[in-house]
């Protein structure tokens, strides 16, 4: 069965990969930052790198690499591209 893009996370994007921002389920001031920097739905995101640990991963987010951690990857939900 394929998942749902409600069931498919930032975090589980491979390098290389692009998704768009479907929402969003952080709360408060988590909920603020992934806003800030431009997760808002509709953004195309790219998974760039993942750390030889697996966390953080670098992602493109309009014309900006961020670092993510699980913890705020795993709350942006993606439709994959």
């Amino acid at each position: 069965m394929e998942k749902q893009c409600e069931d498919f996370t930032l975090r589980e994007l491979s390098v290389g990969q692009r998704g768009v921002v479907m929402s969003l389920s952080s709360l408060g001031i988590m909920r603020r930052r992934m806003l800030d920097l431009g997760l808002v739905p509709g953004t195309v995101v790219e998974s760039v790198r993942r750390s030889p640990a697996g966390d953080p991963t670098a992602y493109n987010i309009r014309g900006a690499v961020i670092a993510l951690r699980e913890e705020e990857s795993s709350k942006v939900y993606v439709k994959p591209l």
